[in-house]
């Protein structure tokens, strides 16, 4: 928000110097003069937002040094909020004392203002090229200098007070941010408006400040008016009232020109408030608020259009038509904006909304596969040998003694696997990991070794392998994953087998799994039942990869599990 200001108060005296530059006013292009000072003091309040007290001891520098040249140069100074002082010097100077304020320690900062101070007050004094200053004018420039240092050095205190615990400053300025974000064009449109405002009190004297005033607040509602939009703009016709009603009995005359009876910050924070309210809420409940706001605009164009010394209404039918007309077409402009936003905002949620969604399924899939060929797997094994334990059990002891070791260990590795599911699904992963890639093998072939030897599946198993060292490790997961399903299948499903065997070899870009039994289907239920979701976790394994599976009966009449997964990713079929 500080840069916005500052970059509307340079378009704003680069606008009025090139103006007076080339009028036919005086010396033309000498205006040009002021434009080093101006540009300098820019560069030192960007500065300030990482070295606040170096800045602005500079910029205190800049304005005496600049002083001098304009006074012996006899450069013409013209003069907006302070005296003598442009626009854009008066913003940069406000903004150095505010990060001088917040971020240097406080003897520092109580120097550095002091010098900023001094400097504006020489520029005040010293830049009168054709005549001193009146003392209203005087009177004016102290006023309003004291309010604006006032209010710098207070809210930049303000901001260096350490409140609450340090996730809800956090917090605020979370929101802060998200506010100022969102409502920049708003804010610039304001900050512009406010500072034509300040140029036409400054030609008014004090007079005009209750209705700066009012502007001043009118920007604030409209900036805080997405929190409670509805409220904001019955608050905005209360000041707006205010100010119409105010605005009689202060004798502005015909200098202070109002914009069909309402100041231009008032009229930008309405279009402000009236947009985000239908951003917000419906319009067929917006409206009669709209139409409250509307009525109070209507009485300020009747009362205050009309700049004489003896205040009378507005009763010409043609100006009336032509102010409703322009009322008109701002506020079909800001329901228009309004109405575009909202539908904007509705889309990106519903976008939001779906990419959860998607992103939820994709992770329930990935738990539920890992946790059929995992934990599935292990309590598989479990079963298998506790069938065979009690039917060995009575003839011989021993057997069933290391087949309940073998029971343990398949217990344990289940419990491993039902941790790491847990882990995962609480978000407890390490940075940066992907779905379960702790998991991920970096050698196929000692996994495979080991998963055979385990014989949790309870099938004599042989391994035929030819694999590469480099192997990616998503690809050698997978492998993995699928082999161990395959395996289980063969102790669950398969009737007299007495022998599996698992093929894993590269042939070109892919490897190629296959995994076979010299069983028979089986009649009776499985050990356990049948999920009947092995071979969709499969398929959805092999999809992931763009690979290929085939599942079937051998001609042996045993079961074949046959896969190619690629090595590398495949561009074309992502398209």
């Amino acid at each position: 928000m500080p840069t916005v200001v500052l970059l509307c108060a340079l378009v704003f005296d680069l606008l009025f110097l090139t103006n007076a530059a080339l009028d036919h006013s005086g010396p033309r292009f000498v205006d040009f003069e002021l434009l080093p000072g101006i540009f300098a003091m820019v560069a030192c309040a960007l500065w300030s937002r990482r070295r606040a007290a170096v800045a602005a001891a500079v910029g205190a520098a800049v304005l005496i040094f600049f002083t001098f040249f304009i006074h012996y140069l006899h450069t013409p100074a013209y003069s907006s909020v302070l005296p003598n002082l442009a626009v854009t010097e008066v913003v940069a100077g406000v903004e150095m004392v505010y990060y001088a304020a917040r971020r240097a320690r406080p003897g520092v900062a109580f120097a550095v203002i002091a010098a900023l101070v001094v400097g504006a007050l020489t520029a005040v004094f010293g830049r009168y090229p054709y005549g001193e200053m009146s003392s209203s004018t005087t009177v004016q420039g102290l006023l309003f200098g004291c309010l604006l240092l006032t209010g710098a050095v207070v809210i930049g205190t303000a901001g260096r007070t350490r409140t609450g615990p340090r996730e809800q400053r956090l917090r605020r300025i979370r929101r802060l941010n998200e506010l100022v974000r969102g409502q920049w064009p708003l804010i610039g449109l304001l900050s512009f408006a406010l500072l034509v405002e300040f140029a036409f009190t400054y030609s008014t004297a004090v007079r005009g400040f209750p209705v700066l005033l009012c502007s001043i607040a009118a920007a604030v509602i409209a900036v805080l008016s997405p929190r409670r939009p509805a409220d904001a703009i019955l608050g905005l016709a209360g000041v707006l009232m205010l100010s119409t009603l105010v605005t009689p009995f202060l004798r502005l005359g015909s200098d202070y020109e109002l914009l069909g009876g309402v100041a231009p910050a008032q009229v930008v924070a309405g279009i402000g408030v009236v947009i985000n309210l239908v951003r917000a809420v419906p319009l067929a409940r917006a409206w009669p608020r709209i139409a409250t706001l509307s009525a109070v605009v209507a009485v300020a164009t009747v009362v205050n259009s009309v700049r004489t010394t003896r205040y009378r209404l507005m009763t010409d039918p043609q100006a009336l038509a032509s102010f409703a007309i322009a009322a008109a077409l701002l506020l079909g402009i800001a329901i228009a904006i309004g109405l575009f936003l909202r539908s904007r905002d509705s889309e990106r949620k519903q976008v939001m909304k779906s990419a959860v969604t998607d992103a939820q399924t994709a992770e329930r899939m990935a738990l539920a596969r890992e946790l059929h060929d995992v934990v599935a797997h292990h309590v598989t094994g479990i079963v298998v040998q506790a069938q065979a334990a009690r039917m060995v059990g009575e003839k011989s002891p021993q057997l069933a003694v290391d087949a309940m070791g073998r029971i343990e260990d398949a217990g344990v590795e289940a419990l491993a696997a039902m941790r790491r599911l847990v882990r995962s699904m609480r978000g407890d992963t390490p940075s940066g990991s992907t779905e379960f890639s702790e998991q991920a093998t970096t050698d196929l072939a000692a996994d495979l070794q080991r998963l055979v030897e385990s014989g949790s599946h309870g099938v004599p198993t042989s391994l035929r392998l030819d694999l590469p060292p480099d192997l990616p490790h998503e690809v050698g997961r997978s492998a993995l994953r699928l082999i161990q399903e395959s395996l289980t299948n063969v102790g669950k499903h398969a009737a007299g087998v007495t022998e599996a065997l698992v093929l894993a070899e590269v042939v070109g870009k892919e490897l190629h799994i296959r995994v076979l039994d010299d069983g028979r289907e089986q009649v009776d239920r499985p050990a356990g039942g049948s999920g009947g979701y092995g071979l969709v976790g499969m398929r959805e394994r092999v999809a992931l990869l763009h690979g290929r599976l085939t599942t079937g009966r051998g001609p042996d009449g045993g079961w074949r599990v046959e896969a190619w997964l690629p090595l590398e990713a495949n561009g074309d079929e992502d398209e």
